[in-house]
């Protein structure tokens, strides 16, 4: 019994190497004929799919699944992903679909609520500061949690173009510089 948890046949064995190799071929074709956009971060969505299409994966050379059963799962997810990505074009669906940008951080000041219903703190922020090389806290512009959970510092002597803020949620409604989507 502890032999066959530890071990199994070689047969067994070389049908999950199979199986690794041929789902790995897929993936990459599905990819190459989807585009490389499917494997990004650009949303919360994006981020679904590329996980799914690993567990797929990994569920169907660990198991007995046949590899028919997850190319169909992994193109059908992808298709799903193309699907929506147009669709995304549209501002309520985009709406439906993608988190909002938030401003964490507005000339050298931090946003405390923002911080807190986004639920980052401030050594996170700090973090990405040290990372964007930022020396003085009053050369930072805005700090954005941006919509794939990455988080991005603005900073220098220049003050940040509206533009670079459009669509970024700022509770700050009567600050001048705040620009609401």
């Amino acid at each position: 019994m502890f032999a066959d948890w530890i071990w199994t046949s070689w047969e067994q064995a070389g049908l999950v190497a199979l199986s690794a190799v041929l789902m790995l071929a897929i993936v990459i074709a599905v990819i190459r004929v989807v585009g490389l956009r499917s494997l990004s971060k650009m949303s919360s969505f994006d981020f679904a799919v590329t996980v799914a299409i690993g567990s797929v994966l990994a569920s169907t050379v660990a198991t007995s699944t046949p590899v028919a059963n997850g190319a169909v799962a992994v193109a059908a997810l992808l298709a799903v992903q193309s699907t929506i990505a147009v669709l995304r074009r549209y501002a309520g669906f985009g709406q439906v679909v993608d988190n909002r940008p938030v401003l964490l951080m507005r000339d050298g000041q931090f946003l405390s609520d923002a911080l807190d219903r986004s639920r980052v703190t401030r050594s996170d922020v700090m973090a990405k500061l040290r990372e964007a090389n930022v020396l003085r806290l009053r050369d930072v512009r805005a700090v954005v949690l941006e919509t794939t959970g990455d988080i991005s510092v603005l900073h220098g002597d220049e003050p940040v173009e509206p533009c670079l803020l459009d669509g970024v949620e700022d509770d700050r409604r009567d600050a001048p510089s705040s620009r609401r989507a």
